[in-house]
């Protein structure tokens, strides 16, 4: 699962953000100003910042540089402020994106899933922030942790990432295995190694891997 961090001094619209994130399945750290977002940062693990830039205690601007310094994630900005200053400003910061007030909940949503999308695999890497594939090299670790996987799970590992939030049927999934010369020919070998997989890569907070009853599997 996704966490993306909020920082939004407007009490009302702070929350109106993450109730619709966490109605999309993220989860979300809410801070209002910028020293209960240190806070948050320097304790949690997240992937994705949406920041406001006026804030009680500091400026939105300056919390990015601050956060670039610690962590690599990338960052919304989210102001009243519209001059072309300011989104350029936020742009040279590398903000991902900068959204001025007011907006449509159903836009910001749509580039953060955007934005959260461009850290699915390519032809080389996914990384998530917990997660990490390198498929050039064929290795995988889970934080700090390196995952030994079989070549079968890597497979299985690799198919299903590069069918992101798209759900793979049981034919659909064995049929694909096959013709790469994994020669798994029923549901329940496949449900053996993909349970394999997920206590490998999985942990209480970082389930990837949803089985979709009598249909096959897809990945959050």
């Amino acid at each position: 699962m996704f966490t993306i961090l909020v920082l939004e001094d407007d009490t009302e619209l702070n929350q109106t953000i993450t109730y619709g994130l966490k109605k999309e399945g993220y989860g979300v750290l809410s801070a209002y100003s910028c020293k209960e977002a240190e806070t948050l940062a320097e304790n949690n693990s997240f992937h994705l910042a949406i920041l406001d830039v006026n804030l009680p205690d500091g400026d939105g601007f300056q919390f990015c540089r601050r956060l670039k310094a610690k962590k690599q994630v990338p960052l919304l900005f989210l102001s009243a402020r519209d001059l072309e200053e300011d989104v350029l400003k936020g742009y040279e910061l590398g903000a991902e994106d900068y959204v001025t007030k007011p907006f449509s909940m159903k836009i910001l949503l749509k580039k953060v899933y955007v934005i959260l999308s461009r850290k699915a695999p390519g032809t080389k890497i996914y990384d998530d922030g917990f997660l990490k594939v390198n498929f050039e090299l064929g290795t995988v670790r889970r934080g700090t942790e390196e995952c030994l996987l079989t070549p079968t799970e890597y497979r299985i590992l690799r198919k299903l990432l590069e069918n992101k939030g798209r759900l793979l049927t049981y034919a659909v999934l064995l049929d694909s295995l096959w013709a790469e010369g994994i020669q798994i020919t029923d549901k329940h070998t496949l449900a053996v190694n993909i349970n394999r997989l997920r206590r490998k890569i999985e942990t209480e907070e970082y389930s990837y891997i949803s089985n979709v009853y009598g249909m096959g599997y897809i990945w959050k």
